[in-house]
């Protein structure tokens, strides 16, 4: 054995070298979340910052700050407030919460009056929730005992506010030198990914990004737009917190069906609660919001092919909370768009392949 081997291609160094790295994941592990989220943010708005590091003469610095400053001033400022606002009116909903579970609550009039359903759903409110403790019983009987306890997971999220806060500041200074030096770290992931996958990282590279920004567009702009959209009009059409229902309809947004099941549900407990023109007038006019977005917005922003199937898109919501909270909504389905677009490559490459 040459004596001039280099360290690197020892056995030892090797595995020395994955012991390092994964003693890094373990203690840094907790700042993967705002790493994640600012490079989402990073790859859907990588096209508009480029344009601006070419007006600077290709000087990042300055770029960079402007670009994390309106990341802040367009998306943090108006989350905060929206959490804020939003944390106002669920308190209305955790007194009147801890109350029912406290009494027990007769089902409102709003839902014996629903056409069809109305009845047997007055019928089974009263059989279930009629009794004090019955949210408490009813949480444990579908496994979500934790949630019994409301007033307990009031405080909790108060003493995480902290966390949060700190959280979205890591990710704005992990931002800006990821904005600054992301050429730099571009071609180091290249160098990284020849080596990996020598025949197929330069597809893949190009690829993954245009997935990620159509994922982003797709689902998260859209999502957001469709929830303050729908927010005030459900505030014109006299719905009770609005802001929440909103914020609630964002959400749903993501996952397909999600914002007109919510518009609907809405629209009947206007037309129960005897606002019958204003639950048809919410109805109607949110029917042919979501029939414009759909047909015309959306096919515009997000290509055919770069559109994620149903099935990974539930896989990414579902899989992102579980493991990412709140964020994994947003990170989950971006990490299976990363996922497909490997997929498709894969076996696109091996179509073009000529038979031996």
């Amino acid at each position: 054995m040459p004596t001039n081997a280099p360290f690197a291609a020892h056995p030892v160094a090797r595995w020395l070298i994955l012991i390092v790295l994964a003693v890094s994941v373990y203690f840094f592990h907790g700042f993967l979340v705002p790493i994640l989220a600012a490079l989402i943010i990073a790859f859907a708005s990588w096209p508009l910052y480029e344009k601006q590091v070419a007006r600077c003469g290709g000087r990042t610095w300055l770029p960079a700050s402007i670009a994390t400053f309106l990341v802040f001033l367009l998306i943090i400022v108006p989350l905060v407030v929206v959490v804020f606002y939003t944390t106002r009116e669920i308190q209305q909903w955790v007194v009147w919460l801890v109350s029912v579970n406290r009494y027990g609550a007769e089902a409102p009039i709003w839902i014996a009056q629903l056409p069809i359903v109305g009845s047997s759903l007055a019928e089974s409110w009263n059989e279930t929730l009629n009794h004090p403790h019955a949210i408490s019983e009813l949480t444990q009987l579908i496994g979500l005992g934790q949630l019994a306890n409301i007033s307990k997971m009031v405080l909790t999220f108060g003493g995480q506010l902290f966390s949060i806060l700190l959280a979205l500041l890591f990710m704005l200074i992990t931002l800006f030198f990821v904005y600054k030096d992301g050429h730099i770290l571009a071609q180091q992931l290249d160098k990284v990914g020849e080596r990996i996958l020598p025949k197929r990282w330069h597809r893949v590279s190009r690829v993954a990004p245009t997935m990620v920004s159509a994922t982003v567009t797709g689902m998260t702009i859209i999502a957001i737009g469709e929830g303050i959209v729908f927010g005030f009009a459900y505030w014109i059409a006299g719905a009770p917190s609005p802001l929440t229902l909103g914020v609630l309809t964002g959400f749903m947004a993501m996952i397909p069906g999600g914002a007109p099941t919510s518009m609907t549900l809405v629209s009947l407990y206007l037309f129960g609660s005897g606002h019958s023109w204003a639950g048809l007038g919410l109805f109607t006019w949110g029917a042919i919001q979501l029939f414009v977005v759909d047909k015309t917005i959306r096919p515009k922003l997000v290509g055919g092919p770069a559109k994620l199937p149903l099935l990974p898109t539930l896989f990414g919501l579902v899989g992102g909370v579980q493991t990412m909270g709140l964020v994994g909504l947003f990170v989950g389905p971006v990490v299976m768009a990363l996922l497909v677009a490997v997929w498709r490559e894969w076996l696109t490459e091996e179509d073009e392949t000529p038979a031996s």
